[in-house]
């Protein structure tokens, strides 16, 4: 199953970083939060990825192409007027990474739709390029596969700072509702698994995947939930990077899985 990564805006709420960089390219510990959320993946033996690029897309593109070099010993031999590398041991992963420019200001259904072509006509796993989770993403793939639903989404209770999801008693979205100061409503966190058909739903550039697609998915009755009670966290503003920073410099990593 292949994971897409959406990491195409621009990132505005943390632009002390990210008016260099794309926000899924700054740095927790010494590696972009994107690596992060690939190698929590990998470590399910899940390692193909399509990565909707947008904003400063070639920085994106620049990391991966020197990749391979970066995570190798290597000796570079002059000695017969030739540039020769000769790679010692390389410690990369077997991943496969396909960085598609999605489009400046394409919104998240249009980055999605714009990959289509990559996926296969195959369910695919959707997440965003800023957050970590320790969700089990084996028993989340097993709910969306038993739920018999078009759309699987990782529900999540941060407290009433994000959007409501009011949930069924058999754990169906029903409806979406407006910011709320209660705690302990259920959000979403991302990490969902799509079947090809959601791609109808997306008319086109300008279709925001959270609004009309995943609503109309839950007045359908085809928009599961799998209910998340463990660590999860995004990274919207620089206190949310210097948190997961700190977590990540504790050794107290839920998302580290590898």
């Amino acid at each position: 199953m292949k994971v897409v990564i959406l990491a195409g805006g621009f990132g505005t709420r943390i632009s002390e970083e990210s008016h260099l960089i794309p926000k899924p390219m700054i740095e927790i510990g010494d590696r972009p939060i994107i690596w992060h959320i690939m190698k929590y993946f990998s470590s399910y033996g899940i390692n193909e990825f399509i990565i909707c690029a947008g904003y400063k897309q070639y920085v994106i593109k620049e990391y991966f192409s020197d990749y391979f070099l970066h995570m190798s010993d290597v000796t570079f031999d002059f000695t017969q007027g030739n540039n020769e590398m000769i790679v010692h041991n390389n410690s990369s992963e077997p991943w496969k990474v396909t960085i598609v420019d999605t489009g400046l200001n394409t919104m998240t259904g249009g980055r999605i739709k714009r990959i289509s072509k990559y996926l296969q006509d195959e369910p695919f796993i959707m997440t965003y390029g800023d957050g970590v989770s320790d969700v089990d993403i084996n028993a989340l793939i097993t709910h969306h596969q038993t739920s018999g639903k078009l759309a699987t989404l990782t529900a999540i209770q941060p407290g009433g700072r994000f959007g409501m999801l009011e949930l069924s008693n058999d754990n169906l979205v029903e409806q979406f509702k407006e910011k709320s100061v209660e705690d302990g409503g259920w959000i979403n966190g991302g990490f969902m698994v799509l079947q090809p058909e959601v791609l109808n739903y997306i008319k086109d550039d300008s279709t925001i995947f959270e609004r009309d697609p995943l609503e109309t998915l839950a007045s359908q009755g085809q928009l599961s939930a799998y209910k998340h009670y463990g660590f999860w966290q995004c990274m919207d503003t620089l206190r949310d990077k210097e948190l997961l920073d700190k977590l990540w410099k504790s050794n107290d990593t839920p998302w580290r899985k590898w």
